[in-house]
């Protein structure tokens, strides 16, 4: 019931127009039921001998217009005006049954509108952990092929209950004055079919289920392998992706096989069952018009009722079917709308950040019983650096991303200029703390674009200033459209670290009071990142900033600096007090200046050697 609640709610504002819609198919049935009613009265009323035999309301409606044509006598004469009668009655039928496509498909367009809309809208607003579990090939198929799938069912197969409505009300309101007996043999198969149809529904609805999240999985490798085609191509691991795909493929293939071997056992049977009873009623009307016992002009009634009649409850499998589809689709997007959002005004918004920051006993951890952070305790006055070291996986990431609470600690305290983090609105925070990420990504925008993103109304000559302190003012200059070059998709078209520099020019123009640089130098080469931070020290409100990276000459002249290792804080303070003291730093200090003296080392004989060769050429 929560589904169809669901998709009732999806309806409002549009629902007057599905009863608009089903009252044009109401009217459109009811004319094409008394299309064999005018030719029944045609023969044996006015080319025959037999009065009018109906009953109930349509007998004195059929009188009264016998009548006003002019009866038998007239008729008789003119039996050109049945088949006027019969061509109004064809013509009005299309125009309704326009009117009722034009309305059900403004309807349906509507309501697909306002789902994705809602999805789209909620998933801006889940929590920064949901989507870095969510699958983004499955995500986009639920947002397209899912709505599309209710789009299709609400546009095409909703009406038609209501015109399996109208058409059992007409068949009895038409067929039982006529003839019982043929009434009863007409509409003898149709409960089995019935059955049949709600049995089918029930084992297509598990069918398409699997089907539906075989294409979700489907999706999100095709997702994958687009996105990660570079890597793929530079390891030359064409062939793995490609048999990877086309395990997923032939899993989807194959239970799409099923969906189908079902619609078409659906299909086989219920053909059978309706060619039965309309050779039941062929046969049993025929011996009974023989026999005198019904007209002429009843048989023919009865043999178009009951092919009109079968059509719709054969129909009803398709429409079981997709509302099968449509109900799968729609527990699939409520699983979405189903996710906590955000409140991100929920606690303290009127508050000035200065940079403050303390972590106090700050305990961490993604599953009870694996902590991420231990007991996590330092300080940091306003405009001050911090540098944070550590080994892949010890939890740097994690801390800094507790700032602008992407996640919550679950002991401790974090506060921010004497304020519990927790107690500050999400809003505030992220607004106020600007973050660069390793893989920083750009949207499919001019740089201007990009540089500017959240705070539109920039200048130009802010956006200048921000480029010239990430040391790519020079390098967007140098492009033929400069700042209106356009950027690929994830920024495709600059490289590493000017995709870098990008993203830390877009997070320095809005002048945040703490800045984080989450590994975001590590593409840029020595002298870049010293310029960088050399101009980040001269900013006039200079930020609160950390900076996590592996290279030790981008941290040692931070004004404090963290080392963690398996979550926990195992060295602290400056690059001098750190290098004098055993322990994780002082080692890899000694193999990075190892390393270099080594790199200087082969430089040096590199240019003895090619001086070597230029002396022997000039002797």
């Amino acid at each position: 019931m929560k589904k169809f609640k669901l998709l009732w709610n999806f309806m409002k504002g549009n629902r007057s127009l599905y009863v608009i819609s089903i009252l044009a198919v109401g009217a459109a049935i009811f004319l094409r039921f008394a299309w064999p009613m005018v030719l029944r009265v045609t023969i044996d009323s006015i080319i025959g001998n037999k009065p009018i035999e109906t009953s109930g309301w349509m007998q004195p409606v059929i009188i009264r217009v016998f009548d006003l044509l002019g009866g038998k006598s007239v008729l008789e004469k003119s039996l050109w005006m049945s088949s006027i009668i019969l061509i109004l009655l064809t013509l009005s039928r299309g125009i309704f049954i326009f009117f009722k496509g034009k309305w059900s498909a403004i309807a349906s367009e509507s309501i697909a509108r306002k789902i994705r809309n809602d999805v789209y809208d909620h998933l801006q607003y889940l929590p920064y952990d949901y989507h870095v579990k969510a699958k983004t090939g499955d995500l986009i198929q639920r947002c397209t092929s899912d709505v599309e799938t209710i789009r299709g069912f609400l546009s095409m197969q909703l009406v038609e209950v209501g015109r399996a409505i109208f058409m059992l009300f007409f068949a009895l309101s038409f067929m039982l004055p006529m003839s019982v007996e043929m009434t009863l043999v007409s509409l003898s198969l149709v409960p089995f079919i019935f059955v049949f149809a709600v049995v089918f529904f029930i084992k297509v609805k598990t069918a398409f289920k699997a089907s539906d999240e075989s294409e979700g999985r489907l999706s999100t490798v095709l997702q994958e392998n687009l996105s990660g085609v570079r890597v793929v191509r530079a390891f030359a691991r064409q062939k793995y992706e490609i048999d990877k795909f086309d395990e997923r493929n032939v899993e989807y293939r194959n239970l799409t096989y099923k969906l189908i071997r079902l619609l078409a056992w659906y299909w086989s049977v219920s053909d059978f069952l309706s060619l039965i009873q309309i050779i039941a009623v062929t046969v049993l009307g025929t011996y009974w018009a023989a026999s005198g016992i019904i007209t002429l002009g009843t048989l023919l009634a009865f043999t178009s009722y009951v092919g009109m009649l079968l059509w719709p409850v054969r129909q009803l499998g398709r429409v079981l079917t997709d509302m099968g589809k449509a109900l799968v689709s729609i527990e699939r997007i409520q699983e979405i709308l189903n996710e906590p959002i955000e409140d991100m005004d929920e606690g303290i918004s009127k508050v000035k950040i200065e940079g403050n920051i303390e972590f106090k006993n700050v305990s961490f951890y993604y599953e009870e019983g694996h902590l991420i952070l231990e007991n996590v305790s330092f300080k940091v006055k306003k405009g001050q650096t911090v540098a944070i070291l550590g080994p892949t996986g010890s939890g740097k990431s994690t801390l800094v991303g507790l700032l602008p609470r992407l996640y919550d600690n679950q002991k401790g305290t974090v506060k921010i200029d004497g304020i519990d983090v927790k107690k500050i609105s999400k809003r505030v925070l992220r607004e106020n703390i600007g973050i660069v990420l390793q893989e920083p990504f750009l949207f499919s925008k001019t740089l201007k674009d990009n540089i500017r993103l959240a705070t539109t109304e920039a200048e130009e000559k802010e956006i200048f200033e921000a480029a010239k302190i990430a040391s790519v003012h020079d390098v967007i200059r140098s492009f033929e459209d400069g700042y209106d070059t356009a950027v690929g998709e994830k920024g495709v078209t600059l490289s590493g670290g000017q995709k870098q520099r990008v993203a830390i020019a877009r997070t320095i123009i809005n002048g945040s009071p703490i800045l984080i640089f989450d590994d975001s130098l590590s593409a840029v080469d020595t002298e870049t990142d010293a310029a960088i931070r050399r101009r980040l020290k001269k900013l006039k409100n200079k930020a609160t900033t950390f900076i996590i990276s592996h290279r030790l000459i981008t941290l040692a002249e931070a004004d404090m600096i963290l080392v963690l290792d398996q979550g926990k804080i195992v060295q602290q303070g400056t690059h001098l007090e750190l290098i004098g003291q055993e322990g994780l730093y002082e080692r890899v200090w000694a193999i990075q200046n190892s390393l270099e003296e080594e790199l200087s080392l082969e430089d040096e004989g590199l240019r003895e050697s090619l001086e070597n060769d230029e002396n022997l050429k000039i002797s």
